[in-house]
């Protein structure tokens, strides 16, 4: 204990230090402003950015691609709230509640719990990064091919057991997201499928463009098919922090956002994404009043938006105590580390204490700074509300086409985005959660590879994933939700068939 803290002040000494302080807050600025343009997002931000830190230091150039990272996770919530655009797949859940916030004039609520949420998922999490990451990472590394499927699943069923709907509708909506996910080509023959011919498709269907459309572009047509158009939101200063109340119903969800955020972050994957969708089905069915979630529910901005502030501490577990990055930004960020000669794993600690501290105290510093950044900035923020919707649609339109195609420079995403802005549309006319087709695409080619890995090792025996106990565990606790799900519909067959017989008895009627 005694060792860790006169480290982490061998630590604070490197990040304090005004060099190292002026990159911190270069990326958490870069870091805000990627998250909040439709589309771009930590990953595209952090690949664009690494050639301008071949200049610097190691110490330096961390520190300002985990600003830029942790930065893009708080900004993706800005649009999300404001105009229901998720910056990045992250903020998929925040769209939801906090656009709803936003209607009801309670935007500046919405985006400053999301700011003091993400601070305190942020920092309490890169506490238990100091204490508890070697531990962790030794069991994240026990996590193969078949615990890894096994995981998905179970995290998929949960979702759709919790979600407080019909589990059949967003099971159905996760399998339609599943099926789109598939699109591209084969990761393990190679071959081209349901692609029809489109080269651009290869790749498979970009997250940015189905979250755009799903939520950005459907809401406009939503809007645009009332017969009225909304009132212009006007809030006064005093309505732009949140009220008493307010903080009290997001103390609870702030807290398990982030220990379910940290503990899901370790585990392969994306996982920053995966635990705000987790921590928004969670938070629905423990509430009270789980009605006004999708209406403006505070529990439903403050859970997911401190959950994948507390996964990006959590990737940084296995990466930084054993070399082993847990998705695709944190294999970024050690292809950054490596390029400037720094070898992450178990030695890291103790070869270059200096470099292992710093980045952990320019964490905390990050996170300070992104609070002092954006509390203020929430007023200007949300002036944008008052802009007339013939004018503000429009230009949110050529804002989601601008992001879109940013990505890639494909034309094709643009389209992809115009059908799933129709798609998401037509499911919010049918009462269906748009939501699950996200992480369904997000899955899909994680689930497939793990499954045919699986049955790779085994020589094509099922058996694999019972005979290994997480996976088993993990699929035996799925099955009881599954179980409990039917439950009601079997209540409900019986319940018919009792009011059946009686009415053939003539006591009753059916």
């Amino acid at each position: 204990m005694l060792e860790t803290l006169s480290n982490l002040g061998l630590g604070f000494a490197v990040a304090l230090s005004p060099a190292v302080l002026l990159y911190a807050f270069a990326g958490c600025v870069v870091g805000t402003l990627v998250g909040v343009l439709p589309g771009v997002g930590p990953l595209a931000g952090i690949s664009l950015l690494l050639p301008a830190t071949f200049g610097l230091d190691a110490t330096r150039a961390i520190v300002m691609l985990a600003g830029i990272y942790y930065g893009a996770m708080y900004g993706g919530s800005t649009t999300s709230i404001l105009m229901r655009i998720p910056g990045e797949a992250a903020s998929v859940m925040t769209c939801i509640d906090g656009y709803a916030m936003a209607r009801k004039g309670r935007a500046g609520a919405a985006l400053a719990i999301a700011a003091v949420g993400s601070y305190v998922a942020g920092t309490v999490s890169i506490v238990a990064l100091m204490f508890l990451a070697p531990p962790l990472a030794e069991f994240a590394l026990r996590f193969g091919p078949p615990e890894y499927f096994a995981l998905l699943l179970f995290g998929l069923l949960v979702l759709a057991y919790m979600s407080g709907g019909s589990m059949l509708k967003a099971l159905a909506m996760a399998a339609l997201g599943l099926l789109f996910g598939m699109i591209g080509i084969d990761q393990m023959s190679g071959y081209f499928r349901f692609a029809y011919g489109v080269v651009e498709l290869g790749d498979g269907v970009g997250i940015v463009p189905v979250a755009v459309g799903l939520f950005g572009l459907a809401e406009i047509l939503a809007t645009a098919g009332q017969p009225t158009p909304p009132a212009v939101i006007k809030p006064r200063l005093r309505e732009l922090l949140p009220s008493r109340r307010e903080w009290r119903a997001s103390a609870a969800p702030i807290g398990r956002g982030t220990v379910l955020g940290f503990l899901i972050g370790v585990i392969p994957g994306s996982a920053h994404i995966i635990s705000s969708f987790v921590s928004y089905a969670v938070e629905r069915r423990l509430s009270r009043r789980p009605e006004e979630f999708g209406k403006g529910a505070v529990a439903g901005v403050a859970g997911p938006e401190s959950a994948n502030n507390a996964a990006t501490s959590g990737a940084f577990v296995p990466m930084l105590a054993l070399g082993v990055p847990s998705g695709p930004i944190p294999a970024v960020m050690l292809a950054a580390m490596m390029v400037h000669g720094v070898s992450p794993g178990p030695l890291l600690i103790k070869q270059q204490p200096e470099l292992f501290w710093g980045f952990i105290a320019s964490m905390y510093v990050g996170n300070a700074v992104l609070l002092i950044l954006n509390l203020p900035l929430v007023g200007l923020f949300v002036n944008l509300l008052r802009i007339p919707y013939p004018i503000l649609y429009p230009a949110i339109l050529v804002f989601c086409i601008l992001g879109v195609y940013a990505v890639n420079g494909s034309v094709v995403d643009v389209w992809i985005m115009l059908l799933m802005g129709a798609l998401g549309y037509v499911l919010r006319k049918l009462d269906f959660e748009t939501a699950p087709i996200v992480l369904g695409v997000v899955l899909a080619p994680m689930i497939e590879m793990a499954l045919r890995q699986s049955l790779a090792m085994s020589d094509g025996r099922y058996a694999i994933f019972a005979t290994r106990p997480i996976s088993a565990t993990l699929l035996a606790v799925a099955a009881v939700l599954l179980l409990l799900s039917l439950k009601p519909l079997v209540t409900h067959t019986l319940d018919w068939r009792a009011r059946l017989a009686l009415a053939e008895k003539g006591e009753g009627h059916p």
